[in-house]
Order: structure tokens, then C-alpha cells, then sequence
């Protein structure tokens, strides 16, 4: 990159997110770097998504059908004019520096491809302990996996121009895990950091079945390209971590077993969930040290359905994986579908 500031394209896909959208947009607005254009791609939206974003004049590109997210993503460069360009979710505000930061980040090295936010421990939007709860979870793994990584946080990511017509579109056959997709192709060639430098607040889940519901997906949908990897992503979601939420579902199905071992088979399900609990040792302790013994019984009880969702996930996508073939392509080239202009609005 060249001297002068470049243009920065933020692009913020949304469907349905019009409580949090305002936040996001004005955070957006309120950036220390210039120049700067804002974009939004209303991803079919029922909500009043298009009328707060047209209220605070930020341009609204709208589709006629729902893409989803990696459709919307795509589409929102065809329509952008920056050198970089700035993801950010919808329910996302990033502080007043984040962007400057991650262009300077950008520019100081030509080998780093794309810059990652971590979240704040607080939520943007405090609705439930469940909340709570995400946002905390979230922090301490995010902030564990800070520095390089092969896994994507489009929430608030920062990636030049030239690399994502490099790399190529989100592939827009994956709705719940193409950060991940996206991420590993990223990393054969270039650079990739999860920074605290780069700041923001999530309004994260705040429905335990809704946020059980996305693990359990992604843990599934994800099975393919580990399979074909054969290792997981560097940072974030860890074999350690994996191995937390197998010991949490081996404690469940230990239960049965010791059942009919009678007492000597009583420590299985216990000897399982120490195992579990040992493998997040470290975000049980920060979690006590910020929020107090009580908090970190709910927190604890939560954790193990999370642990359960993802565990589950991840044996449903095993089976599907033996016994699908296109399950098994997931993560193939020729199924990719490029963005097409076809049926969007502008405003």
C-alpha cells in the first residue's frame, strides 16, 4: 500500500438486526479514520433494518431474496470503491480506533492479509445471563488465540482489497461456517491476526436454545474440512477445547453404562466431567476472578450444554461425513457460487 490514507469500504451485512444496527452504523460513523464509506446490504430483512440505516444516510444496498450473510458479504464488495475493505456485523460497534488501528496494522505489513477484533467481555446490548454468559466465553477464548490464527472473526475483520480478489468470495453454499472456509484459504497465502488492538462490543445470542441450536450446526458443518485438514484451526477452536466437549458428552453417555457397572462404574461420569472441566480450567478461573463462586455455577452448567451442542455437532457431522459423498465435498472448490448483481436494490 502506498502513503496516502486509502479508502476504506465498510461493509455491514444484516438481516433482521435493526436493534443493534443503529449502534453499529453510528460506532461506523464516529471512526477516527477517514476517508471512509459505509455501506450496508440488507439481506431481506422484515425489521426496520433499511429505514435506521436510511435515517442515518448510510447507502443501503437490498436483496430480493435472503443470501445470507456470505452472499450478503460478497455483494457488498461488488458494490464497494475502498482499498480495504471492513467487515463488520450488524449487531457489532466497534470503538472510535479500530479501523485506524487496522490500517495501520495493514499497512505496516504486506504479508498480513486480514486483522480480527476481539470482542469485549461485556455484551453491546445486556438482555439475559445467556448473554452474559456468550460474552464471557467468547472473550476468554478469543483472547487466549490472540496473535496469528487460521480461523476468520468476520465480525469485525480488516483485510486489503487485493486480497479478497486474490482469495476469492465467501462461499455462499456454507451458512454457518464460512469464516472458517474463508480463513483457511486466507492462510495459504497470506498472514492472519486476532488482535485486542482492535476493539469492539457483540450483542451476542441472549436464547440458550438459539445459541445450543448455532453450536450444534457449526460443529457439524465443520467436520469436512477438519476431515480434510486433518488438524484444527490455529487458534480459538483447539483440539484441547474439542476435547472439553467430548469429555462433557462421554460424562452424558457414561451415565447409562454406569448404571449397570453399579457402583464400581459410579466415577466414569465423574472421572469424564473432570476431564471436561480440566480442559477450560483456565476461563473458569477468570470467570470467578470477574464475576464471583455463583455466577460460575450458572456459567459452569451453561458451559456443559455448549459442550454437549458442539460434542453433538461434531458426532453428527462425523456420520454424515461417512455416509454422504457431497457432505464430504463441502469445502470444494467447484461448489462455490460467485456473487451475482441479480435482484439487489440500491438506495
Amino acid at each position: 500500500m502506498t502513503g496516502h490514507s486509502p479508502l476504506v469500504s465498510v461493509i455491514v451485512p444484516n438481516y433482521n438486526y435493526a436493534t443493534s444496527l443503529e449502534l453499529c452504523l453510528r460506532a461506523m460513523q464516529a471512526q477516527t479514520y477517514r476517508p471512509i464509506e459505509l455501506l450496508v446490504v440488507d439481506d431481506g430483512s422484515t425489521d426496520d433494518s433499511v429505514a435506521v440505516a436510511r435515517r442515518l444516510g448510510v447507502r443501503v444496498v437490498s436483496t430480493e431474496r435472503n443470501m445470507g450473510v456470505a452472499g450478503a458479504r460478497n455483494l457488498g464488495v461488488a458494490h464497494a470503491r475502498g482499498e480495504i475493505l471492513v467487515f463488520v456485523d450488524s449487531d457489532v460497534a466497534a470503538y472510535p480506533e479500530s479501523v485506524e488501528v487496522a490500517v495501520g496494522m495493514l499497512a505496516a505489513d504486506p504479508r498480513l492479509g486480514a486483522v480480527c477484533s476481539i470482542h469485549d467481555p461485556e455484551p453491546l446490548i445486556r438482555d439475559s445471563l445467556v448473554e452474559e454468559y456468550r460474552a464471557l466465553q467468547y472473550y476468554y477464548w478469543t483472547a487466549s488465540s490472540e496473535g496469528p490464527i487460521s480461523f476468520l472473526f468476520p465480525a469485525l475483520v480488516a483485510m486489503p482489497r487485493r486480497v479478497y480478489d486474490e482469495i476469492g468470495p465467501f462461499n455462499t453454499q456454507l451458512r454457518e461456517t464460512e469464516e472458517v472456509d474463508y480463513g483457511h484459504r486466507l492462510t495459504q497465502r497470506y498472514d492472519m491476526v486476532l488482535t485486542s488492538a482492535v476493539r469492539s462490543r457483540h450483542d451476542h445470542d441472549d436464547k440458550l436454545f438459539k445459541l445450543l441450536r448455532k453450536l450444534y450446526r457449526r460443529g457439524r458443518a465443520r467436520v469436512p474440512l477438519y476431515a480434510q485438514r486433518r488438524r484444527f484451526a490455529r487458534g480459538f477452536e483447539t483440539s484441547n477445547r474439542a476435547g472439553g466437549s467430548l469429555a462433557a458428552l462421554a460424562a452424558v453417555a457414561a451415565v447409562p453404562v454406569a448404571a449397570l457397572l453399579g457402583p464400581a462404574g459410579a466415577a466414569l461420569p465423574v472421572l469424564a466431567l473432570a476431564v471436561s472441566i480440566v480442559a477450560d480450567l483456565g476461563m473458569y478461573r477468570f470467570v470467578l476472578r470477574r464475576r464471583g463462586p455463583l455466577f460460575l455455577l450458572y456459567y459452569g452448567a451453561v458451559h456443559f450444554l455448549v459442550n454437549l451442542a458442539i460434542a453433538g455437532g461434531v458426532a453428527a457431522g462425523v456420520a454424515r461425513w461417512l455416509c454422504s459423498a457431497r457432505f464430504r465435498r463441502l469445502y470444494e472448490p467447484d461448489l462455490r457460487v460467485l456473487p451475482s448483481a441479480a435482484g439487489e436494490a440500491v438506495s
